[in-house]
């Protein structure tokens, strides 16, 4: 199968990636995949495509926001599974796919012939992903797992949120986000160790194992104590200061992780006899006069601008950054130079902005900007791979002729 040309110095040049999965862990492992430079054909339904394609507001023109931010850089195949004649090009592609990711509901891909028994038994060198809710191993493995269930079941949830309020869901799908990092890790580990080996891989990744994961610090608080971690909102458990504080015309955050980053803050906001007061000399004494101390800081800070004082304790050393509303804060990223996003060409919409990874390469790039597709149109690509596949054009013809496989017009 001859892949669209990607640079050469990207790592994941030349690989397939059969993406049979939909909504957000598995396309954003599968984005992820193709940013560093693989071939990703994305399999969809002929008729609604990605669930996402439909999950609007806000709108590009006719394509959802939701689903342009996960399917840049591949490639749609529209194709009814419940074909044999569908089902059985899927199955020619992830024959010759180094890696097939999906996130089927348990027993769906065993039952449709995808499952990685089965693709193994023809591509036994396959890097073959399951993503899932649960886990194979969790009671109940079938149980549906969206964000904000997993949120929830996770303890992010509990975890998020001030004293005073309930436990407040995380503003972003934070454990799909996490679950299709933690996917393209294990992918890229086992197909490392498949260049060595021949050998192929079947990977589980589950969103509530990607969520217990992420509790770091504060799960091992819970395991260490045996107690519920105490939700500190905008604050930190264990260091003082270390919060979000008002100033003359807006938040700013302040992580003064040290005694020394403290004393430099205290020079700073003109109040050096807050760093010789015994009552906060050290992070602990501080942890233990919270409140006293942020009042006092909280009186200092309301003299400036938020402007006016990230430039002063940044110029001194103490961490320092304002709170940004989304748009702001790319906007701002990109006009320091970090060039936060790219510009795409769609074929419908003509120049479309998207967020770029959050990895940079210090050599030539994978695809990026004007080079990365742009996310496909639904069936795009649909005769382009199965031409590739070794379909003839009879075949072809007679699949679109009767459903089964959908083409966009636009070549």
């Amino acid at each position: 199968m001859t892949a669209p040309p990607a640079p050469s110095s990207a790592p994941l040049s030349g690989m397939l990636v059969a993406d049979l999965s939909r909504v957000l862990a598995g396309p954003y492992a599968t984005m992820l995949l193709a940013d560093l430079g693989a071939d990703v054909v994305k399999v969809e339904h002929p008729e609604r495509g990605d669930d996402t394609r439909a999950w609007g507001p806000p709108w590009a023109g006719d394509q959802s926001a939701y689903y342009l931010a996960l399917n840049r850089g591949k490639r749609s195949l529209a194709v009814d599974l419940k074909d044999p004649d569908g089902l059985a090009a899927v199955r020619t592609l992830c024959a010759r796919a180094d890696v097939v990711v999906q996130n089927f509901r348990p027993g769906t891909a065993e039952r449709l012939g995808l499952g990685y028994a089965d693709v193994a038994a023809d591509n036994p060198g396959v890097v073959y992903c399951s993503i899932s809710g649960f886990g194979p191993g969790h009671l109940r493995p079938d149980r549906p797992g969206f964000d904000v269930v997993i949120q929830g079941e996770s303890g992010l949830m509990s975890t998020t949120g001030t004293p005073e309020g309930g436990p407040t869901k995380i503003g972003i799908p934070l454990a799909d986000v996490l679950t299709g990092l933690n996917a393209t890790t294990a992918v890229c580990a086992a197909l490392v160790r498949r260049a060595t080996t021949g050998r192929g891989e079947h990977i589980h990744v589950s969103l509530l194992n990607s969520a217990l994961s992420a509790l770091v610090q504060v799960g091992q608080s819970a395991l260490v104590t045996g107690a519920e971690p105490e939700r500190v909102g905008h604050a930190h458990p264990s260091i003082v200061p270390y919060q979000t504080f008002p100033t003359a015309d807006g938040d700013i955050i302040i992580a003064a992780g040290n005694d020394a980053l403290y004393r430099a803050l205290c020079t700073v906001v003109e109040r050096p006899d807050l760093a010789e007061d015994p009552r906060f000399r050290r992070n602990a004494d501080r942890v233990a006069h919270r409140d006293i101390l942020v009042a006092e800081l909280t009186a200092a800070l309301a003299k400036r601008s938020a402007e006016e004082w990230t430039a002063l304790l940044s110029d001194a050393g103490v961490p320092v950054g304002k709170v940004r509303g989304v748009a702001e804060a790319l906007r701002t990223a990109d006009a320091s130079g970090d060039e936060a996003t790219m510009t795409v060409d769609h074929p419908v919409l003509g120049a479309v902005e998207l967020i770029r990874p959050g990895f940079r390469f210090t050599g030539a790039a994978p695809q990026h900007g004007p080079a990365v597709l742009p996310p496909p149109l639904l069936g795009q690509h649909s005769v382009e791979v199965l031409r590739e596949l070794g379909l003839s054009e009879e075949r072809i013809t007679a699949l679109v002729e009767r459903g089964t496989v959908v083409q966009h017009p636009v070549h």
